[in-house]
């Protein structure tokens, strides 16, 4: 499985964690098949959410992003795309991602946006990228790796996209 080198950068406040999120999503390859699972890790309050708020109002979403730390998912259908959005915060085990249906849901969803990705290992898929939110001084550093032939070109493209290594 090639993986990258991670691509760190710093997020000033949630305005550029938000950021961060959609310049990811403006770097897809819409014209992929198969799901794209992007894992989110980070400890509560680092900015998960909000990164993916980010990356959903990026393709369009216009209803509230709210975290699925509740109801575990959310689906968003936007334009020719279909996304989920996982929140395993509370999971109490792999047969909780069995009960979801998260198996059927992979094949017919282009993205998977999954917080606390590793609390889901074995029981889904790999990430394609993985996306690592911490504390710092000043906000936030936040690491994109990709995980996978797929992951890998999608940092790759965020990394062109960008120009500059801080939002």
């Amino acid at each position: 499985m090639p993986q990258s080198a991670p691509l760190e950068l710093t997020a000033a406040d949630a305005a550029a964690t938000r950021e961060l999120g959609a310049r990811l999503a403006r770097s897809l390859d819409r014209t992929r098949r198969g799901p794209l699972v992007i894992g989110l890790e980070g400890e509560l309050g680092t900015g998960k959410t909000t990164f993916v708020r980010g990356f959903l109002v990026a393709l369009g979403a216009t209803t509230a992003v709210r975290s699925p730390t509740y109801t575990l998912l959310e689906e968003y259908e936007l334009g020719t795309l279909r996304l989920a959005h996982l929140d395993l915060y509370r999971l109490q085990g792999r047969e909780q991602i069995e009960e979801l249906g998260i198996r059927e849901l992979l094949d017919r969803t282009h993205v998977v946006l999954v917080e606390w990705s590793e609390r889901g290992a074995g029981g889904l898929p790999a990430n394609d990228v993985t996306v690592e939110l911490a504390y710092v001084a000043d906000g936030r550093v936040v690491r994109l790796s990709g995980q996978s032939a797929a992951g890998s070109a999608l940092v790759a493209e965020f990394s062109r996209n960008s120009g500059r290594r801080s939002a």
